[in-house]
């Protein structure tokens, strides 16, 4: 079977880590990738999940405090506050 090169670019300290965790298995970075990419191919999906973390704009404590102003708003109870305050509130 032919070889071919691939060069990654990590965080230095990454790296390092992974190399430590390697060794500590009985292998280098190259058989780590090499077993990713077989699992990968056989699979066809990355072998684990990958998400990104909740934006927290659409967590529920926020749409719930969302949902109450919208009502409070066409309810007319419209409340006005200075800067002055609003800054006072954000550092309570």
């Amino acid at each position: 079977m032919a070889q071919a090169t691939i060069n990654l670019r990590m965080d230095s300290d990454l790296k390092r880590e992974m190399e430590a965790v390697c060794k500590a298995m009985g292998m280098n970075l190259t058989t780590a990738f090499t077993i990713f990419a077989r699992k990968v191919t056989s699979e066809r999906r990355i072998p684990f999940e990958v998400s990104a973390p909740e934006d927290p704009f659409y967590s529920e404590k926020n749409m719930a405090r969302l949902r109450k102003s919208i009502a409070q708003l066409e309810a007319g109870q419209v409340v006005t506050r200075s800067m002055e305050e609003l800054e006072r509130l954000a550092n309570e």
